[in-house]
């Protein structure tokens, strides 16, 4: 029996399991277990930015298996107040909270405005404003503020209080804005629902909005976060602060961590007892994000990305030039989406096959994800594979 075999045996079948079985990594290129190289555009779903074995990663992570990797959150610890200290100077906010995935991150984010909203109002009626089309996780509360029924219908009832809005559609969130309205919930780019970035514009109506009713902006920027969009915060490409923001992916580059962080005034809301995470934060993945925020500003990574994607985005632009079944694209920096009149998933096995990794958001968008130390010889290997490929979709 193959190991993929063994798998589809033991694992419940919550994902659809591609093909290879992977063996590892090297900087931007994965092996399979057959010694088959494959050029990564995926990162594991954003979360690789350093791509794979980075020494001075690797180094830190052996280092702290060697001193202490759990305590529980009663203890500070030094690899933990230093990962707090980088991530509040970060993003321009006051206080963090670490815990394991974006996932988790999205709830706690929640739980903080919703307890902000019962210290001013006494109740505990709030509501919350989502987008369609927006993803925030697959736990039970974090599912009801993703705007897709799809990910929603089998596991009701979910929690109450959550109406969806449209993107880039200011609008449409003023229509549904009550004196119930707690938060807003936005991905500056949205990632599992198409790649669609907001605009400028919108994103500085919301926070006007917020401003003008007391409700907490929360954004979501575990996907689109910590150098991806060419900024480490894709929300300064906007000029604006958010109340809370949602971190996890490339803020541990591969150990599972998350983090919400808020100002001030929203991180004096929660307090001893409202919040808890046995494993969130603990010093083994803390160690990897204050390693991760050294190299990204030591190796200048953003800088890099920023400049990167100016490339791949010119070289998109020749795809949609050169092929029928190219509509367009679309995205901020290493966030790109190509949109196609074929289906993608199609195109995505063809391209694993030809030794690129990437990865669909929706029936028609191939979704490149990069690790941001990526060169502009990478992406012409890259387009090498991607033409060969698109011409089999050819009309």
């Amino acid at each position: 029996m193959t190991n993929y075999e063994k798998g589809e045996q033991y694992f419940l079948h919550a994902y659809g399991r591609m093909l290879p079985v992977m063996d590892h990594g090297e900087g931007v290129y994965l092996y399979d277990t057959e010694g088959n190289k494959y050029l990564d555009f995926y990162s594991g779903i954003g979360v690789n930015s350093l791509g794979y074995n980075h020494p001075r990663y690797v180094a830190a992570l052996k280092d702290q298996l060697e001193t202490l990797t759990h305590v529980s959150n009663y203890f500070y610890t030094v690899p933990a107040v230093e990962a707090a200290q980088k991530v509040v100077e970060a993003t321009h906010l006051d206080k963090v909270f670490f815990c394991n995935s974006g996932a988790e991150a999205t709830e706690g984010a929640l739980k903080l405005a919703r307890k902000y909203y019962y210290l001013k109002t006494g109740k505990a009626d709030s509501e919350i404003i989502s987008f369609h089309h927006s993803f925030h996780g697959r736990t039970t509360g974090s599912v009801k503020l993703t705007g897709n029924p799809h990910y929603q219908e089998a596991f009701g009832p979910l929690i109450d209080g959550v109406k969806y809005a449209t993107l880039n559609d200011l609008d449409s969130v003023k229509a549904l804005v009550t004196d119930k309205t707690a938060a807003i919930i936005v991905e500056p780019v949205q990632g599992e629902g198409g790649v669609n970035p907001c605009t400028k514009e919108f994103m500085q109506g919301l926070r006007a909005l917020c401003d003008q009713e007391d409700i907490c902006l929360i954004l979501d920027e575990v996907q689109c976060g910590m150098g991806r969009t060419g900024t480490i915060m894709t929300y300064f490409q906007f000029d604006i602060l958010p109340d809370i923001v949602c971190l996890a992916k490339g803020i541990g580059c591969g150990v599972p961590v998350g983090a919400f962080v808020a100002n001030k005034r929203y991180g004096e809301a929660m307090q001893p007892g409202d919040h808890g995470s046995t494993y969130g934060g603990n010093p083994f993945v803390t160690r990897a994000v204050s390693t991760v925020f050294d190299i990204l500003k030591e190796e200048k990574i953003v800088e890099n990305a920023a400049e990167v994607s100016k490339y791949l985005v010119a070289q998109f632009d020749e795809l949609v030039k050169d092929f029928k079944c190219v509509e367009s694209h679309r995205g901020i920096g290493l966030m790109q989406g190509l949109v196609l009149n074929v289906p993608a998933a199609k195109v995505d096995q063809a391209l694993i096959k030809e030794g690129l990794i990437v990865v669909t958001a929706g029936p028609q968008v191939l979704r490149f994800l990069p690790p941001l130390i990526i060169t502009k010889e990478h992406v012409d290997a890259a387009m090498t594979i991607i033409r060969k490929v698109l011409k089999e979709f050819e009309a």
